[in-house]
């Protein structure tokens, strides 16, 4: 049965008009004959969406029970059985309710596809997985349902459904998104216009690269390898010489002169380690790339042309800049240069040789270098160049045999083997050692053209010379081994430091990952984090990945770079060998380190959106408080007079509901005033005066603020009471406002009680209701619990004003009882105690 298709709808944000296009597609597949069902389509209230769905079957939805709350999921074994030819699932990434079949949507979804339904679905961007944390640091939210990449990828079509951000928020303000009672916060949070175009331009980037990924798909498919101009990439060949600047300058022009054009620049490290390339020029030429709007890559090759070219093929890349050859002329007759063979080698992408100062700079022909380690084609090359020099040196000297003695021989051999190996190492070197010495006794020793030799100088010459060849041979594979260990400590001590400094440049986590797979030549790679949650199987999340099917899971790898527990560096591609092994695994560690400074940031810009939210609400309040004041003390000073107009006239109803409306406004009044002073206190707006303060005066002023009430309260005070530091003002502000709060929860005829103890050097003052005493076993509310009336405006009030004066105060609470402890410092202790009561 063949597998059904999977067309999206995707959009950059909420309210694009995914659902209404993906609900259009249907009717018109419905008008086409095709069997279209709506398998799950969620309107969110919006009407042009649900009219668009008038006419189409709907499969009724199942409904599931989790936690004692009944939730509606789409009913997958209904559509199973159904099986129509097109279905329409709403919301692809969405996660199913606790006990449906799939955890995800877009599992139900593979079901469906694999029984040959094609499917038409919808997605945000902010919910594929790569891009999770990047909507996270753009938007400050955090998106809990993601789907893996791969899923979107594997689509038949995507199609992006895009509104330019203004037009978006208008539909947002119109009420066409969300409902009324959440426009405004939509609109000055996710919906900033800001966060609209990062987050189209995401959505744009992403699926350029699907599509740029579905033609390398198709060339690679039908054996392509020609590039295909689609689009200008411009590719500039650094060799870590000084001419690079010349060279990406005139990259650059090339490509300023055709909009859309790619720049790229390459610089290959070859396997065998880099010779005459200082860092510092190639960090001053990265830079001055980027600057350009160019990016940089390093690899690795055998071959610095055949890596060149490969990159360039991987690449599409239609045009390569490179610098002329600095090579001298008897060099070049002895090898082509990279100019050259590059041309041979790129058939229809254009090369551009650049003149530069250092063109042929230097004529001399270089010996082969001994720091080069002694890679496999070295290794060949020197046995080949021995097979060829050493018959070609035999046949020379035996026609110089009249002329030259066995010892001159013998020091030509030795000159012949040095070169070996220098190019090869030890064995190459030994194996023309060995063959030197059986053809100088074969050819040039009496009796010729035999192994039996007559002299014993000239048996003792050969050992020797086959002695000092080993000797040699041994001597420069040991130091070209010692090199390029030393070559290759420093190769990786430069990717490691590079990696660092692109971190310290803030460079993105897809990026420093694309510049690991460059230089180690995986196919992909994948930052994976564990899910937190416990399950019995473990759930990974793709952070960041770069290259072609990046692994998703840890087993999905050819290799893997654990960082902790909860998070790992997974590559696939061609066999590491064990120092790469070590390098990847640094590398994943400075992954982890640039993740986890992400997520700081992350953090901390979510802390200074609410810190910037918390100063916008504090001016409103402060505001609203101004505003606010005067029309309170205005109708206030009118229920008075109203009461004073009907004072002596028999309508005591009217009377009590002028008194309850000047309470009611008073207590507003006073809410005001609360709101004021807590506002002023968050913005350290609040004056402050600590000094020692008699509480009986304190206390006094406090029962004269709360009027007739307050001289109902009890206040049992100990006598040689200690003065308590504070603020006299404030103190009297917390205590008048603890107060009102217990004569309102206090029922008739039992009035609160004011009390005072000290304990050791601070003073505590107990505010309690006139209820009846619990007895033990009460408990304590701390004020960041749900207590309905420990949340109040004004036991808050008096809780920031006791910090403000170094105190606390906490809450105990046991049935109907309920008393408030204010503890604030104390000049000294008293100790003597006496009760009475407040006239």
């Amino acid at each position: 049965m063949a597998r059904g298709r999977l067309r999206i709808y995707l959009g950059a944000a909420p309210g694009v008009g995914k659902t209404y296009a993906m609900l259009g597609e249907g009717q018109r597949l419905r008008s086409l004959g095709a069997d279209v069902v709506v398998g799950f389509v969620e309107p969110h209230g919006r009407r042009p969406t649900a009219a668009m769905a008038e006419g189409l079957e709907t499969i009724p939805r199942r409904t599931l029970s989790h936690r004692g709350a009944a939730f509606t999921e789409m009913d997958l074994d209904a559509l199973l059985a159904r099986r129509p030819q097109v279905a329409l699932v709403d919301e692809l990434a969405h996660s199913n309710v606790p006990g449906a079949r799939n955890a995800k949507r877009w599992q139900d979804v593979e079901e469906l596809l694999d029984v040959g339904i094609d499917i038409v679905t919808t997605l945000n961007v902010q919910h594929l997985e790569s891009l999770n944390d990047v909507v996270r640091q753009i938007t400050g939210v955090r998106q809990r349902e993601t789907l893996p990449d791969e899923v979107a990828r594997r689509a038949d079509q995507i199609e992006l459904v895009d509104l330019p951000p203004e037009v978006l928020r208008r539909r947002m303000v119109h009420g066409d998104i969300y409902p009324p009672d959440r426009i405004e916060s939509a609109l000055t949070h996710y919906f900033r216009v800001g966060n609209l175009t990062a987050l189209r331009e995401l959505a744009l980037l992403w699926l350029a690269d699907r599509v740029e990924e579905g033609l390398q798909r198709y060339r690679a498919e039908h054996g392509i390898s020609a590039p295909w101009e689609t689009r200008e990439r411009i590719l500039v060949a650094l060799s870590g010489g000084p001419e690079g600047e010349t060279l990406i300058r005139r990259a650059a022009r090339i490509s300023a002169r055709t909009p859309g054009t790619e720049l790229l620049a390459l610089h290959v490290v070859p396997e065998d380690g880099p010779t005459g390339v200082d860092p510092a020029v190639l960090d001053t030429q990265r830079t001055l790339l980027e600057s350009l709007g160019g990016s940089y890559h390093q690899t690795t090759g055998e071959d610095v042309v055949d890596a060149l070219l490969q990159f360039a093929e991987a690449e599409n890349v239609t045009q390569i800049v490179m610098g002329a050859s600095r090579h001298g002329r008897l060099a070049s007759f002895l090898r082509a240069g990279a100019g050259e063979r590059t041309i041979k080698g790129s058939g229809p992408v254009d090369v551009h040789i650049v003149t530069h100062e250092e063109a042929a700079g230097s004529a001399a022909l270089r010996l082969p270098h001994p720091s080069r380690g002694m890679g496999p084609r070295r290794y060949w090359s020197a046995l080949a160049g021995a097979v060829v020099l050493l018959p070609v040196l035999t046949l020379l000297l035996s026609a110089l045999r009249g002329h030259l003695g066995l010892s001159s021989d013998l020091v030509i051999y030795l000159l012949a083997v040095v070169v070996i190996a220098l190019v090869g190492g030890l064995y190459p070197a030994l194996f023309a050692a060995f063959a030197a010495a059986l053809l100088a006794d074969y050819y040039l020793t009496a009796p010729v053209h035999s192994l039996a030799m007559e002299r014993p100088d000239e048996i003792t010459a050969l050992v020797v010379f086959i002695a000092t060849a080993a000797l040699v041979g041994i001597a420069a594979g040991a130091a070209a081994q010692r090199t390029h260990q030393a070559v290759r400590a420093t190769s990786e001590a430069r990717v490691l430091s590079r990696l660092a400094a692109a971190m310290m440049r803030g460079q993105d986590l897809p990026g420093l990952i694309e510049q690991i797979r460059e230089y180690f030549g995986l196919a992909a790679i994948s930052l994976l984090e564990r899910d937190s949650e416990a399950s019995p199987v473990p759930r990974w999340y793709v952070v960041a990945s770069a290259g072609e099917r990046p692994p998703e899971r840890p087993y999905e790898a050819d290799v893997e770079c654990p960082v902790d527990d909860d998070l790992t560096l997974a590559a696939r591609g061609s066999g590491l060998r064990t120092e790469d092994r070590r390098v990847l695994a640094a590398c994943a560690a400075e992954l982890g380190l640039a993740h986890a400074r992400g997520r700081i940031a992350g953090r901390s810009g979510g802390t200074d959106t609410l810190a910037d939210a918390e100063r916008t609400r504090a001016s409103l309040l402060l505001a609203a408080g101004r505003d606010l004041r005067a029309p309170l003390h205005t109708a206030e000073d009118a229920l008075v007079r109203l009461r004073r107009r009907h004072a002596g006239e028999p309508v005591p109803e009217e009377a009590q509901l002028l008194d309850a409306a000047r309470a009611a406004v008073h207590r507003a009044a006073q809410l005001v005033t609360d709101l004021d002073d807590l506002s002023r206190l968050h913005a350290g707006a609040l004056d402050l005066y600590l000094r020692p303060v008699d509480l009986n005066e304190v206390l006094g002023a406090a029962l004269d603020d709360l009027g007739p009430g307050g001289h109902s309260i009890d206040v049992h005070l100990p006598e040689q009471l200690p003065d308590v530091i504070a603020d006299a003002a404030l103190l009297t502000r917390a205590l008048t406002a603890l107060g009102a709060d217990a004569l309102r929860h206090s029922p008739p005829g039992r009035p609160p009680v004011f009390t005072a103890e000290v304990r050791g050097d601070r003073l505590e003052i107990r505010v309690e209701d006139g209820m009846p005493d619990p007895g033990p076993g009460s408990t304590t509310i701390a004020f960041g619990a749900s207590s309905t009336r420990a949340d109040g405006l004004g036991l808050r009030l008096s809780r920031d004003l006791a910090e403000a004066m170094d105190g606390n105060l906490e809450t105990t609470a046991e049935g109907p009882a309920f008393s408030v402890t204010l503890s604030l410092p104390s000049c000294a202790p008293g100790d003597s105690a006496r009760s009475g009561r407040a006239e």
